[in-house]
């Protein structure tokens, strides 16, 4: 899952909402820093209110990870659109294709959600501006024991960014999937890239309730 899908339930629990950004955010800014599900378990009922709303955000995620990634769609997926990849990609071999067949069912299934309900990626933006970004940081700081002073910082460029908006946009999702694989390291993707986006869109819009569902 990706961040609209794990959250989109729950904007109307702004803190809930970026616990279950949490996982995601720490694996832009340094993967070393990781607030595993026994540690966010550990402060889920503790007495501070916010510390505990973000706790069981991440908790939430990773629960919900769990279920998508063992689910037989999200699988079967996987695979079709890294084969897809590999093809259009002329028979790549490296670990390209297989990244992006899984981080592309989780954007389009993200993409799908927003195109049902426009005005409540508006909600979800609206909910993320209202946490105050160095709270949650100092969350984190809290369940785990390697600091982080970069995440405040992060989250107020993903609040203002708003890239989840380009996902429903070919072109667009083309230019955010290239920021991430020079994050990476891996070579950028070429225009034509475009083309396997339409038909991969309609499958992962078929098998959407199997996949929030981890069927």
């Amino acid at each position: 899952m990706n961040y609209f899908s794990h959250g989109y339930r729950f904007v109307d629990d702004p803190y809930f909402l970026a616990g279950t950004a949490v996982p995601d955010w720490l694996s832009v800014i340094d993967r070393r820093v990781r607030v595993r599900p026994k540690d966010a378990a550990a402060h889920s009922e503790c007495s501070d209110p916010i510390l505990c709303r973000v706790a069981r955000g991440v908790a939430r995620h990773h629960a919900d990870d769990a279920m998508f990634h063992a689910g037989a769609a999200f699988n079967e997926l996987n695979w079709r659109f890294t084969a897809d990849i590999r093809d259009l990609l002329g028979g790549d071999a490296g670990m390209r294709p297989s990244f992006l067949g899984h981080i592309l069912v989780e954007l389009l299934l993200d993409s799908v959600l927003i195109e049902e309900r426009p005005q409540l990626l508006d909600e979800y933006y609206r909910a993320m501006a209202e946490v105050e970004n160095w709270v949650v940081e100092e969350a984190v700081n809290r369940m785990q024991p390697r600091r982080t002073e970069r995440l405040a910082v992060l989250i107020s460029v993903f609040t203002r960014e708003r890239f989840l908006c380009d996902y429903p946009s070919d072109d667009r999702l083309l230019r955010r999937l290239n920021q991430v694989m020079r994050r990476v390291g891996l070579e950028q993707l070429p225009e034509r890239f475009c083309e396997l986006l339409p038909a991969a869109r309609t499958t992962v819009r078929e098998r959407r309730r199997e996949l929030l569902e981890g069927a």
